[in-house]
């Protein structure tokens, strides 16, 4: 009789740096990575949407993880990068944002069965959007793999969709504008 070996089966993860700490997102839901831009401030938004960049002629969302994550304030330097995200937000519709990060650090294969549950710390403390813990090297390199689109609630998503989708409609109105006033 054969017995079958479980392979290992090994997951990549875009490893980022916020505040000294590693966090890490699937690679497949990464479209893009940017160096830090000019950010258009969204009216009446939630404290965490940073605003809107134009990433190649899409509006994208953006958002403060440093808020989002109840950090300390966001301090932008070289290496301050956009990680841009294809997300579901429902059932039939993806969605672009992107993630402010202090710094991204590697893209990093993590098998399955090397990563260890997310605390629990009683009903003060949810860590629904932390799927797990990776210790990476020693003991003192922990990385936190987050879910984002747990992160973010359903009305979170709801209105980064409309301010992407207002934004859209203002660049198309401003270019009918441009066009009238030549």
């Amino acid at each position: 009789m054969k017995t079958k070996k479980k392979k290992k089966q090994i997951k990549s993860y875009l490893v980022f740096t916020l505040e000294n700490e590693l966090f890490a997102v699937d690679v497949k839901k990464v479209m893009s990575l940017e160096n830090m831009k000019d950010v258009t401030h969204v009216p009446k938004s939630e404290k965490h949407l940073r605003g809107v960049i134009n990433l190649r002629g899409e509006i994208i969302p953006v958002i403060d993880t440093h808020v989002k994550f109840n950090m300390d304030k966001f301090k932008q330097t070289t290496k301050t990068s956009i990680v841009v995200l294809q997300i579901r937000w429902n059932k039939f519709e993806n969605i672009k944002l992107g993630l402010i990060v202090d710094k991204v650090n590697a893209v990093v294969g993590i098998p399955g069965n090397k990563i260890l549950p997310p605390p629990e710390i009683g009903n003060s403390y949810k860590s629904k959007y932390i799927t797990g813990i990776y210790k990476s090297g020693d003991d003192s390199n922990l990385i936190m793999l987050i879910d984002i689109e747990k992160a973010l609630s359903i009305n979170e998503l709801s209105l980064i969709a409309q301010a992407s989708e207002n934004n859209d409609k203002a660049v198309q109105d401003n270019t009918v504008l441009e066009l009238a006033d030549d």
